[in-house]
């Protein structure tokens, strides 16, 4: 698979093993390459996958118990041993708990390498839009957190991986303790909602910390011969180069793009309807009477996509499934966003398990299997 160069990329990273300090595991390391991680060898390991969070912590922890990947006990401990969770972006937005949901996936990733394991995320279009100022989709308890959040920062002495890492066990008092986002209007609260504003633009501007954090997670993910991504891949993103794009999105979050590289946000990622973080091509309702015709032109894209890359199936978020997670164009697409936020369907979640070859869709306490040809 070829690789692109590119004039203003991030430090080159070799390939790197995830520690595996099971001594009963019979599996390799896991392997990660690019920066942020783009290629990922998991050696037979369990994936899971989950789709849109928009600021639920609630679901999150839901789906991530029902997945077996978090204690019940409210400790929020790693009980997934090697398995790789993949989380799909668009976990900001629509609800107030969005950097307590980015908190426990930190966690959750630092307790999963000790035991195999591995969690890696996506951006998604709200990520980016975030990290472009836009904050149309920010409820005002979302603001508040970034608050909040800002303040604790403060008190960690402005050490990032302390206050970031710990927030997810603070937060619910920090939210208990200051009920920001109280409906009644008052010039205070004037006041407190611009504060509001301010934290959330110098945390996720281009180059403050949250936008940096972001940073650290590309917008494509390929693990073994299954890709992921919030929106969808297209044949030129893949003429383009995966890594590519990644490099570019991840410059752009730590600010460190220019006008001589071209636009200073990467199109070709994060903006337009077939960027990746927003094309719905392969997630989007067929209704149109030309409905054969046009699942045939898709299924064509989507082989040659994944023809590309040398992958079986790709793994996609972004538009809600009312009918659940689903698979489409020749066992070739799978959509696995729920609208399990309360903030858009309020579902009950549902997540992907890929496991020998095999896709099964947990919900709740039942099983679907379903086999990927």
């Amino acid at each position: 698979m070829a690789h692109l160069s590119h004039s203003l990329a991030l430090p080159p990273s070799r390939p790197r093993k995830l520690p595996n300090s099971s001594l009963r595991s019979c599996l390799k390391p896991i392997v990660v390459d690019g920066n942020p991680p783009t290629f990922v060898s998991a050696h037979g390991r369990r994936i899971v996958a989950v789709g849109d969070l928009h600021g639920d912590l609630a679901k999150e922890r839901w789906a991530f118990e029902m997945a077996g990947l978090l204690s019940s006990d409210g400790e929020d401990l790693w009980t997934g041993g090697e398995t790789v969770l993949v989380q799909l972006g668009d976990i900001l937005d629509r609800g107030d708990d969005e950097i307590a949901i980015l908190s426990l996936l930190r966690s959750l990733s630092i307790q999963a390498q000790t035991e195999g394991g591995a969690v890696f995320q996506v951006n998604g279009n709200h990520e980016t839009m975030n990290v472009e100022g836009d904050f149309r989709y920010v409820p005002p308890g979302a603001f508040d957190e970034c608050l909040d959040f800002f303040e604790y920062l403060q008190l960690c002495d402005n050490n990032w991986e302390e206050a970031f890492v710990s927030w997810i066990k603070v937060s619910t008092g920090w939210k208990e303790d200051r009920p920001h986002s109280s409906t009644s209007w008052s010039p205070w609260k004037l006041v407190e909602r611009q504060k509001g504003v301010i934290a959330r633009s110098s945390l996720l501007k281009p180059g403050g910390p949250l936008a940096c954090e972001l940073a650290n997670h590309g917008v494509i993910l390929q693990v073994d011969d299954w890709l992921f991504c919030h929106g969808g891949v297209l044949p030129h993103h893949v003429a383009y180069g995966i890594e590519r794009i990644n490099s570019d999105v991840s410059l752009w979050m730590r600010g460190l793009r220019d006008d001589s590289d071209g636009p200073e946000i990467p199109f070709l990622a994060t903006r337009g309807y077939d960027s990746v973080v927003w094309n719905r091509l392969y997630s989007g309702d067929m209704t149109d009477f030309k409905f054969h015709e046009r699942q045939l032109q898709i299924c064509s894209v989507a082989e040659e996509t994944l023809e590309k890359v040398g992958a079986k199936a790709m793994v996609v978020g972004h538009t809600p499934q009312l009918e659940g997670v689903n698979c489409k164009y020749n066992d070739s697409i799978w959509r696995i966003d729920v609208g399990m936020s309360s903030g858009v369907l309020n579902s009950s979640p549902e997540v992907l398990e890929i496991k020998e070859s095999k896709a099964r869709v947990i919900k709740g306490d039942q099983l679907q299997v379903l086999e990927y040809i």
